[in-house]
């Protein structure tokens, strides 16, 4: 298989520092939730940021195995506050929309350089960012649902401690 072209490997490299500054996002919003004593907001949340280094290996171990180098860059610090449980949430449903675009364009780059392989490669990554806008747009509903009563939140933050 022929070696990963330039431009795809460069976006293929900024897609997996993304991946990584989505983990340390949700870490941030894990500290956030954990300062206010929601136990399960905060494991939720860095269940989710598992997932988001397993999608940066993901990309590194591609990178990789087409002949390319990884390059790290550093990872610029994320929001350490919200002024709400519903604004940490609506925060992550607009970031997964967003690197769902990112994902996107990485699709036409490859198809437009002709690169099947990696187009057959995103195609994993497309699917699971359909996944990641509906987990957020769920919990973003059921965040609103509960509104400012305590008590629904708390039911809410139980409930998501169950998320392995």
């Amino acid at each position: 298989m022929p070696r990963i072209k330039g431009r795809l490997e460069e976006e293929l490299n900024k897609q997996l520092n993304s991946e990584l500054y989505s983990a340390y996002l949700y870490l941030s919003m894990a500290a956030y939730f954990d300062s206010m004593n929601l136990r399960g907001f905060a494991s939720w949340m860095k269940v989710q940021a598992k997932e988001e280094l397993e999608h940066a290996m993901k990309i590194y171990e591609y990178i990789n195995d087409r002949g390319g180098r990884v390059k790290l860059d550093a990872i610029k610090a994320p929001p350490t506050q919200w002024s709400s449980v519903s604004e940490a949430i609506e925060h992550a449903l607009r970031h997964e929309e967003s690197v769902t675009e990112s994902i996107g364009r990485l699709y036409r780059l490859a198809k437009e350089l002709g690169d099947e392989a990696t187009e057959v490669f995103l195609h994993w990554f497309i699917n699971e960012q359909v996944e990641e806008e509906a987990l957020f747009s769920d919990l973003l509903n059921k965040v609103k649902a509960a509104g400012e009563d305590p008590r629904a939140l708390l039911m809410l933050d139980s409930v998501l401690a169950g998320r392995k």
